[in-house]
């Protein structure tokens, strides 16, 4: 993924990347209730779940995909910190006992273990809706407002982020087909990849045939990323990866490299790499810093 790539310094990009991740923190840690303002208990949990950890890679595709449309990063705020809140509410109950069960994500306790399991399900339902009422509260134009708001809820609900949940609740414990498997990750990790890119171009005002490049972008980084995933719960520690390693095959999940093997999975990481630089290649330089995103998600190490 070199060729748009390094026509842009990469400590150029990587000062890019960290002046957001701090723009999108602050923005945050704004938009979220106080710890002082009641209920307390309720909104430290949101904040603990928010706040102080995360590789913010979805703020940053916002970011990325409305900045290389054209847009401006004062006008990409509100929808980077909605996809981000729906993110970590993903997260919260996706470690419930109910669900994964897991104690450790992002290098600390979760939510339920740190506080409780009730106040860990009403921090998840406040983070969501909190991330519509950001999206509402954000002051651009109406049917930008609506476009934002269709495009989140469709990625979070049961055509997206919940229904691959669903799907990967009901496949534990029995091999999925990899056409199965790919489908259950499009909806449950895709899906939302897909909404941040749309979500900062919808912002920059761009035509329905940048869309689908982005469209085809998502695809292929929403895959990579949970390729990369897989591989590092194989090949990861805990403490590398700030959540329990190995829990796919304790909970007798379907993986890629379950599937692929190791080399097969690697290989399919190749291609998508490919399949990025041939969508991003209509956008030209402009699409450098999507192309820097997704070479990270295919080399990560957490």
């Amino acid at each position: 993924m070199n060729a748009a790539a390094t026509s842009v310094d990469a400590a150029s990009l990587a000062r890019v990347f960290d002046r957001r991740g701090a723009r999108v923190d602050a923005a945050l840690a704004r938009m979220l209730p106080s710890e002082s303002t009641p209920p307390t208990r309720l909104h430290a949990a949101m904040r603990y779940a928010v706040l102080g950890a995360g590789k913010r890679i979805r703020p940053q595709l916002v970011y990325a995909a409305g900045v290389a449309c054209g847009g401006h990063e004062d006008g990409l705020d509100a929808a980077a910190v909605a996809v981000e809140l729906v993110h970590a509410y993903s997260l919260i109950h996706d470690d419930l006992p109910a669900m994964d069960d897991d104690a450790l994500r992002r290098g600390r306790a979760t939510v339920h273990v740190a506080f409780d399991e009730a106040t860990a399900v009403l921090a998840g339902d406040a983070l969501q809706a909190q991330a519509f009422q950001v999206l509402v509260e954000s002051g651009g134009a109406p049917s930008l407002c609506v476009e934002l708001l269709r495009t989140l809820a469709a990625a979070s609900g049961t055509a997206g982020m919940c229904g691959g949940q669903a799907l990967d609740l009901a496949a534990t414990g029995r091999v999925q087909t990899l056409a199965e498997l790919e489908h259950m990750h499009a909806l449950k990790t895709g899906a939302l990849f897909r909404a941040c890119l749309r979500m900062g171009a919808l912002c920059a005002g761009v035509d329905a045939t940048v869309l689908a490049h982005l469209d085809e972008y998502a695809q292929a980084f929403g895959l990579a990323f949970q390729i990369r995933d897989d591989i590092l719960d194989v090949e990861g520690c805990s403490a590398q990866l700030g959540k329990t390693a190995g829990k796919d095959a304790a909970q007798c999940k379907s993986t890629y490299p379950a599937l692929l093997g190791l080399s097969g999975s690697r290989k399919r990481l190749d291609e998508l790499a490919h399949t990025m630089r041939e969508t991003l290649a209509p956008l030209g330089e402009a699409g450098s810093q999507l192309l820097a995103l997704g070479e990270m998600a295919v080399a990560r190490d957490r």
